[in-house]
Formats: structure tokens, C-alpha cells, sequence
């Protein structure tokens, strides 16, 4: 069963890293173009986005995904309750952004102070935004679906297709001139408005003529299951935002916040290895962990994964981190200051991943409260991690700000793991994993100061790195001829 989440995760792999890696190339191309504090509305507008969307989502992607498998489980007419699932859940989330968007148009001067200065001017970015969260969220249950029926090159297909026009018009418009108009960044948010219009039309293809329609009482047994999760996530998506909103808000004036946020929205983008390792295993994750196994298959497999998930991130980690300074070529020359910070962020996408495989086992027992829990703690860290470390020390803080959040929400998970559902997960093996990598880390950076030889310190790193390599493949022996030769097969 672990070959079949391998499997899947690699198909959503390959081609999520295809398409963030064509999205992440607007990163090169808005930090050479904008200067930080213009950036730095770009890194605060879509820091905002992932907390609408999950507000409007209201956890029905997961809530799609169990009461599919309860569909299989209980037999009868299972495409008649799929059918009825999928119009519920599409409806009630295409309702709640039609609902949002007409309140920002509505209040888009208030909601434009309440932003800051910089979108006083300019309201329509507000609207801009609105419209995008709308068509974005009226997508979400179908490319739900898609994945919930195991679609997964049509699924890839689509976000080909809207990252595709999103990259090529965003530059189109470059080419043009019109970021040197007086609305200036708000093109961006055309260029992406543009590409979720489009991508809602082609999705609606897939919906097999399903057209929402809401079922009072699914509705009623599907929030009991959905709540405790949007409550959850809105918790969870406030610890990926807060610490840019923070910097917004904690750093004097003097020091100008906006420029320090676009700096550490840059920063942050060149971890984007880590965040699609992230993303391409959620999204193969979190239908085949809240499917029917029985619990001791679970138990088994999720113990497993979450080791394997340890390895792969730290060798992700030890690639960049050792090599951060060629890294730091991916953004504009004004935003490299910040790249000391990249490990620190490197760690705190690694506990994401860490946090999201402990939160697996409460949602298929429908006990999805203690992501309240969970994400709760993760909020508070976040806050008094925030409040102390970011006026003083600005983006730096605000990236260990993320790290104790993080580590508070996979501490909590543990304990909950430990108390309600013990899983033997391999901490012992897992921790000399980490304490090996962060030890090479270390040592190479050591060594790395040590010399003023480029090539010698690269050199070295390359060594440690591959050192690793071999280490974790000794250690677990791995067959790496036999993987190579099942890769081959099954071309």
C-alpha cells in the first residue's frame, strides 16, 4: 500500500514541481522588476489569500474526501451519493466567496486602510483580490473531486494550464510597460485574476453536467465533521501568514516594514524545493490516509511515511542549505541580504510536513476538534514568538517566529498521537536522521569560514552532501539498483 502513496506521490511530484517551478519564476522576474516595498505588497497579498480561501473552503476538502470513502464503505448507489456529496459541498463553497466577493466590492475603501497606506490609492487592488479568492474557492471541491477519483494527470493538467497563463501574461504585461503605469503592481493581480477565470471555465468540464445544489441534511452532518477542521485551519493558515502580517505591523516605520517583508517573501520562495515536497506529498497524502484501511494498516503505513517523509526533507534540506548561496541567485540582487535566514525557513516547512502526518489519524477517527488544538498552540507560539523576537531582530525574527510555531504544533500533535492513538513512529531513527544532517550542516558551515576558496567550500559541501546520501541508504538499506530498475519497468 506505501508503493500506492510512493506512486501517487510521485505522480503529483513531478508535475507539482513542474508547475510551482514555472509559477516561481515570476520570483525572479517581480524581484527584479519591483523594488522591495512594492514586492513587499505582492508578499503581503498572497500571504492573505491562503487565509480566505481556507475561511471559505471551510475544510470541505477533507470533509469531500472522508464522506467519499463512507460512500464506498456503506455500498447502494455509491455514484448517487458521490453525485449529491459533490453538488453539496461545490455549493455551499461557491456560495460563501460569491458572498465574500460582493462584500469587497461593497467595502473595498475600508478594507483598503485597513491594509495600509500603500492600498489606499488604489482599492482595486482589494477588488483584484476578491475576484481571484472567488473563482480560486469555486474551483477547490472540483479539483477536489478529481483527486478523490485518482485524476491526477487532469488535475496536473489544469493547474498547468492556469500557472501557464498566469506567468506568461504576468510578464506579458511587463513587456508592455504596464508595471511603470500609475497602477503599477495591480497588474499582477490582473494577470492572475485572468488565469483563475479561465481555469474555473476548463475545470467546470470535469463536473460531468453536476451543478451545485445543496442538501440541507449532508450539509448538517458534513459541517459536524468540517467545523472543528475550518476552525482548525484557520488557525493553521494564520501561522503561515501571521509572521509576514507581523512585520507589517511590529517594525517601526523607521525601518521600513514593507521593504523587510518583501525581502522575506523573496527569501522565503527560494524554499520552494521543500514547499513542493510538502505539497506533492499532502496531495497525495490526504486521500489515501483518509481512505478505508483497517487501523492497523494505518497505523503501520503512517508510521512509515512519516519516516521516509523525515529522510527525503533533510536531504532537501542539506541541498539547499549548503549550497544557499547559489540559491540567492533565483531573486533580485536587493533582496539577497536576507538569505542567512533560508535554513531557519527550510526548518519550519520540514515541521509542516512533520505536523500534517500526525493530524491524519484525527481526522479519519472524525475527531477533527483537536486540530483546534493543535493549530491553537501553534497560534499562540506564533504570537509570543512574534511580539518578542520580530521588533527586535525584523525578518530574521519573523523566521524563527515561524520555527517555534511549528515546533509547538508538532509537539502538541505528539502528545495527542501518544495519548489518544499510539503510532509506533520511528522518533529515535528519525531524530539521529536530523541530528546527522544538522551536524554536517554545522560542520560545513564551520568549515566554510574556515576558507575563503569558493571552490574548496563547495567542494566540500558536495562531499557531505553526497556523504548523506550514502549514510541514509546504508543505514535503511535501500536498494537503490532495484528502485532504478522498478522506475525503468514501469516506463
Amino acid at each position: 500500500m506505501l508503493e500506492k502513496l510512493a506512486k501517487q506521490t510521485a505522480i503529483y511530484g513531478i508535475s507539482t514541481i513542474v508547475v510551482r517551478f514555472l509559477s516561481y519564476l515570476l520570483t525572479p522576474y517581480y524581484t527584479r522588476i519591483f523594488e522591495q516595498g512594492v514586492y513587499g505588497i505582492v508578499t503581503d497579498v498572497y500571504a492573505l489569500v491562503p487565509l480566505a480561501l481556507t475561511l471559505l473552503t471551510m475544510g470541505m476538502e477533507s470533509s469531500y474526501f472522508r464522506f467519499s470513502a463512507k460512500a464506498d464503505e456503506a455500498g447502494g448507489d455509491v455514484v448517487v451519493a458521490k453525485r449529491k456529496l459533490f453538488a453539496t459541498t461545490w455549493g455551499i463553497t461557491s456560495l460563501a466567496a460569491l458572498i465574500f466577493a460582493v462584500a469587497v466590492i461593497l467595502f473595498r475603501k475600508p478594507l483598503s486602510a485597513v491594509m495600509g497606506e500603500a492600498y489606499v490609492p488604489h482599492p482595486m487592488y482589494v477588488v483584484l483580490v476578491g475576484l481571484i479568492i472567488l473563482f480560486d474557492v469555486a474551483g477547490c471541491i472540483p479539483f477536489s473531486r478529481l483527486r478523490e477519483q485518482g485524476r491526477a494527470q487532469t488535475f496536473v493538467g489544469i493547474k498547468t494550464l492556469n500557472v501557464l497563463m498566469n506567468v506568461g501574461i504576468a510578464i506579458a504585461f511587463g513587456c508592455v510597460g504596464l508595471y511603470n503605469s500609475d497602477f503599477g503592481v495591480g497588474w499582477v493581480f490582473v494577470a492572475n485574476l485572468i488565469a483563475s477565470v479561465v481555469t474555473f471555465l476548463v475545470i467546470l468540464r470535469t463536473t460531468d453536467h453536476v451543478v451545485p445544489h445543496i442538501d440541507r441534511r449532508l450539509l448538517g452532518r458534513i459541517l459536524v465533521y468540517s467545523m472543528p477542521l475550518l476552525i482548525g485551519g484557520l488557525a493553521g493558515t494564520a501561522n503561515e501568514f501571521l509572521d509576514r502580517q507581523l512585520i507589517k505591523y511590529l517594525i517601526p516605520d523607521c525601518s521600513d516594514p514593507m521593504a523587510q517583508l518583501g525581502i522575506y517573501g523573496a527569501i522565503t520562495k527560494i524554499a520552494v524545493v521543500m514547499m513542493l515536497f510538502y505539497q506533492m506529498y499532502r496531495l497525495a497524502a490526504e486521500p489515501f490516509f483518509l481512505s478505508n484501511f483497517k487501523k492497523s494498516d494505518f497505523v503501520e503505513m503512517n508510521a512509515a511515511a512519516l519516516k521516509y517523509y523525515v529522510m527525503a526533507s533533510m536531504v532537501i534540506f542539506l541541498g539547499i542549505a549548503l549550497f544557499r548561496d547559489l540559491f540567492a541567485l533565483i531573486v533580485g540582487r536587493n533582496f539577497r541580504e536576507g538569505i542567512y535566514i533560508l535554513p531557519v525557513v527550510l526548518g519550519a516547512n520540514i515541521l509542516a510536513g512533520v505536523w500534517l502526518n500526525l493530524s491524519f489519524w484525527y481526522k479519519r477517527e472524525e475527531r477533527t476538534s483537536l486540530a483546534i488544538v493543535v493549530t491553537g498552540c501553534g497560534l499562540v507560539a506564533m504570537f509570543v514568538a512574534g511580539w518578542i523576537l520580530i521588533p527586535l531582530f525584523g525578518y530574521f525574527g519573523a523566521a524563527w517566529t515561524r520555527l517555534a510555531s511549528e515546533t509547538a504544533m508538532v509537539a502538541v500533535s505528539w502528545w495527542l498521537n501518544r495519548r489518544y492513538f499510539p503510532t509506533p513512529y520511528a522518533w529515535k531513527r528519525m531524530g539521529e536522521y536530523v541530528v546527522v544532517a544538522l551536524g554536517l550542516f554545522y560542520v560545513c558551515e564551520f568549515t566554510g569560514r574556515c576558507t575563503d576558496n569558493v571552490f574548496l567550500g563547495y567542494s566540500f559541501n558536495l562531499l557531505a552532501f553526497a556523504g548523506y546520501l550514502g549514510y541514509l541508504i546504508r543505514r535503511e538499506h535501500i536498494d537503490v539498483g532495484a528502485l532504478i530498475r522498478s522506475a525503468l519497468k514501469r516506463r
